[in-house]
């Protein structure tokens, strides 16, 4: 093929640098800006400099056919002769194709067929620092094919952001890194302003507003960053009336409706776009960029079991190559939708998507390489273990593979649909319970769910037969072909995960265990998209939570909120397609659903099944129930009415914890032993034990075992007498000295035997005064350690004074107390020296007489 003129872009000067390094290196890192030209030029001149073909990867359909229509009309001919492009249910080539561009998922589908590519001289791995997962997993693979079966493939990498060192060193060979070249682009310079939110505004009415100030403020046409289609479609409402045409350009529109926001317009536009025109794309005639600093990115929730598109904030690094955009043609202007302080804290490259993302698919691709656990090869970021367990769990729920991770024969059915391996196991299966076609209809909304226009499924199904969208009606007929090329849906059989990770992961991979095609044995409606989506998702499906309530509980344990206005609002069961969960929230968000029961529920997803006698503590009783579940979801309960006595125990010990050992019935002598054993434990320490709630709930089996082993319920509790089965902890032999270390009653002279408070430190003993007379040394507890305190009583109990030390007392406060007493009582005997007189009772005359 011969060169044409090409335009004056910054990477046309270094073209003989580049083939000339490609070719005696065998591999090297292009750095380019956006604009630069290293997309359409760059494949140009290695085909011309190749006798094989060129294979260009790209992360987005969007930007592969873009790409090849641009490198198509430098060489004044249709896409499809020298220049095509395949991407997932289309593909544009012929005999005479010398560069193709594909995406990275279709040629790490076709490295796995073909892992020699056959024909290809070089590979052009396009804007590899966005990170996507199949641009990561076809850089693994195609450095793993090209070490040990095409080490003659040229291999080139190219980048929009400088951080190419880990790139270069994955390309090199041995220590060396492979040479990293560089291009500099033609940028304007871009003023830049942010404008934060305005209180309690919405993103899309700040993002309209600003692009409204944008409009007015500058020439040119503008290009506004949003998240996703919904918020494009959303600020186009809010857009209606501006002077300017409203243009969408994201990933699910029409080729024709895409073409248009990449052709100049006829008068100034406002082009709303996704991530798509950071750097892949280049949008004519923008002056100005609005950017709301939001990208829809991929994430996994495992413990939640949600995996889909999060929105976050954008990087550094992105919202620099947004800016970008305005200065390609002419100085420029930038307005970032955030405040400026706030730019400093933004990350500053994006997070790859492998260490985000949900990695079943990713497992599978690996499976059928030969290496399920991916070691051995060379990654830019490894998958993360657990994540990679999670994914292999699920692939072998499925029959995927076996047991050791290798794939079966089922596994490499599901591999060639092209799908996430859970949507390709609905389509096969599926097909055999509702037809092929209604399958394939169901799984091409489920994978790419913006395609659908209203939250019911079922709703949402009659409308695009209906309209027929064109991307719709394509992956419906190739999904359809590709059923009806592989025979009639085999039934699935698969292994029993023997998942050992938490009982969330567990009941995942359980979920889609579903062998024998058990919903098959009730005679579902022939147009039913439950079944479809039960058998891609059997752990959403959902149960409301109460009657009238818009928050339901799914199979999995999640709690899912169905917004208003969605259609399903009188459905008791869900079969919940797509959720999300914000961050920071702890339900999900129910975005597409179809209508489900009871009956299907059961009979989907029969490996979450489970009936159990289940005996607990509920509302401060013991409850016994025989209870039928789905996952999380009880499906019935009824009383039992002879529990299990290991049951019965556990639960009974399970309220006593709750509660804690009040529950029991504590009279005044088993307060009492519990206070003198406390006081001996903190005096003494061993052997004389804790008793405190803490640590007589941590020993129940010790002192109590016999009453919980009996008791039924909470009454049971209530009639334990709790001082008899505190003295199993006395501790023998030096229980026989309990009542010499801390008596229960202490002798006085009068011959009363007076209880002691062991409650406070020191213990108190609480006696009239008149009843020690003759005392000057009280005892003293616990072997002559502790002193005891002293509260002295008037003759009606009334206290006079406190004294731990009672010589000092008489010396020095009697005297007082003695007036204050002989004014009050004078009936009784007040002595000026009581350690000389016997203690009495009662009144003088009664003393006198003793």
């Amino acid at each position: 093929m011969r060169l044409p003129d090409l335009p004056d872009l910054p990477v046309r000067a270094a073209l003989p640098e580049i083939v000339e390094t490609l070719r005696d290196r065998g591999a090297a890192v292009l750095v380019a800006p956006p604009g630069t030209g290293k997309t359409t030029l760059v494949p140009l001149a290695l085909g011309a400099a190749s006798a094989g073909r060129v294979v260009v990867a790209e992360p987005r359909r969007l930007a592969a056919r873009a790409a090849a229509a641009r490198m198509a009309a430098l060489l004044g001919e249709p896409v499809g002769a020298t220049v095509g492009y395949s991407v997932r249910g289309e593909r544009r080539v012929g005999a005479s194709t010398r560069i193709e561009v594909v995406t990275s998922g279709l040629l790490v589908r076709r490295l796995q067929g073909d892992p020699e590519l056959a024909g290809v001289d070089a590979v052009v791995l396009d804007e590899c620092h966005e990170r996507h997962l199949d641009a990561d997993l076809l850089l693994a693979l195609l450095l793993d094919a090209r070490a040990g079966l095409r080490p003659e493939l040229r291999v080139l990498a190219t980048s929009a952001t400088v951080a190419a060192e880990r790139l270069a060193a994955l390309l090199g060979e041995g220590e060396a890194a492979a040479p990293v070249l560089e291009v500099r682009g033609r940028t304007h310079p871009v003023d830049i302003a942010y404008v934060p939110p305005l209180p309690r505004e919405r993103a899309e009415a700040q993002v309209a507003r600003v692009t409204r100030a944008a409009l007015a403020a500058a020439d040119g046409d503008v290009l506004v960053f949003l998240p996703g289609a919904a918020e494009i479609r959303r600020t186009a409402d809010l857009l209606a009336g501006a002077d300017a045409d409203i243009v969408p350009l994201h990933g699910r529109l029409a080729a024709a409706a895409q073409d248009t926001a990449l052709r100049p317009g006829v008068r100034r536009r406002i082009v709303l776009s996704t991530a798509v025109a950071e750097s892949s794309l280049t949008v004519p005639g923008v002056r100005a960029v609005v950017d709301s600093g939001l990208a829809r990115v991929p994430r996994v929730d495992h413990r939640r079991g949600l995996s889909g598109l999060a929105t976050v904030r954008v990087s550094a690094a992105v919202a620099d190559q947004r800016a970008g955009r305005a200065g390609r043609e002419a100085p420029g202007w930038a307005w970032r939708c955030w405040p400026e302080y706030e730019h400093t804290t933004l990350p500053a490259y994006p997070d790859p998507e492998i260490r985000t993302a949900d990695l079943t698919r990713l497992a599978l691709e690996l499976a059928s390489w030969g290496i399920p656990d991916g070691h051995g090869l060379a990654w830019w970021d490894a998958p993360p273990s657990g994540g990679l367990a999670a994914g292999r769990e699920v692939l072998r729920a499925l029959g995927a593979v076996d047991a050791d991770g290798a794939i079966t024969d089922r596994g490499r059915r599901m591999a060639t649909v092209g799908l996430h391996p859970r949507l390709a196991r609905a389509l096969l299966d599926g097909a055999a319970l509702v037809g092929a076609r209604r399958a394939a209809e169901v799984v091409a909304i489920l994978d790419e769910d913006t395609a659908a226009p209203s939250a019911d499924l079922a709703a949402a199904l009659r409308i695009l037969r209906r309209e027929r969208p064109a991307r719709w009606q394509r992956e419906v007929d190739r999904l359809t072909r590709l059923l009806e090329h592989s025979g009639a849906p085999a039934t699935a059989t698969t292994a029993r995960s023997d998942a050992t990770g938490t009982k969330a992961a567990d009941m995942r991979a359980r979920a889609v265990d579903d062998p024998a095609h058990p919903a098959g044995r009730r005679a579902h409606p022939v147009d039913d998209p439950a079944v479809v989506v039960a058998l891609a998702h059997p752990e959403r499906l959902a149960r409301r939570r109460s009657a009238g309530s818009a928050t339901y509980l799914t199979a999995g344990g999640t709690a899912m909120v169905l917004p208003p206005g969605s259609g399903l609002g009188d459905g008791e069961w869900l079969a919940v397609a797509v959720a999300t969960r914000d961050p920071g929230r702890s339900e999900g968000r129910i975005r597409l659903a179809a209508m489900a029961d009871a009956d299907l529920a059961r009979q989907a997803a029969p490996a979450l099944l489970t009936t159990a006698d289940e005996v607990d503590w509920v509302d401060g009783e013991v409850v016994a129930r025989r209870v039928e579940r789905i996952g999380a979801i009880t499906l019935s309960a009824r009383p039992l009415r002879n529990p299990d006595r290991n049951l019965l125990a556990a639960a009974v010990r399970r309220g006593l914890r709750e509660h804690g050992v009040a529950l029991l019935h504590w009279d005044a002598d088993a307060r009492s032993l519990r206070q003198r054993l406390d006081f001996l434990h903190r005096t003494l320490g061993a052997p004389w034990p804790a008793v405190d709630d803490d640590s007589l709930l941590d020993d129940l089996d010790r002192w109590l075992g016999p009453e919980l082993d009996t008791a039924r319920r909470r009454a049971d509790l209530e009639r334990v007498d709790a001082g008899q089965a505190l003295r199993r902890l006395l501790p023998w032999p030096a229980a026989a000295r309990f009542d010499d270390l801390a008596p229960e009653r202490l002798e006085v002279p009068s011959g009363s035997a007076i209880r002691l408070d062991y409650s406070a430190d020191p213990p108190v003993l609480a006696v009239k005064v008149q009843e020690i007379f003759g005392w000057t040394e009280p005892p003293r507890l616990a072997d002559g350690r502790v002193p005891i305190l002293l509260h002295l009583l008037s003759p009606a109990q009334r206290p006079v004074a406190v004294t731990a030390d009672l010589p000092s007392f008489w010396r020095t406060g009697w005297p007082q107390v003695r007036a204050d007493l002989r004014g009050r009582y004078p009936k009784h005997a007040w002595p000026e020296d009581p350690t000389t007189v016997p203690a009495h009772r009662g009144t003088a005359r009664r003393a006198a007489r003793g």
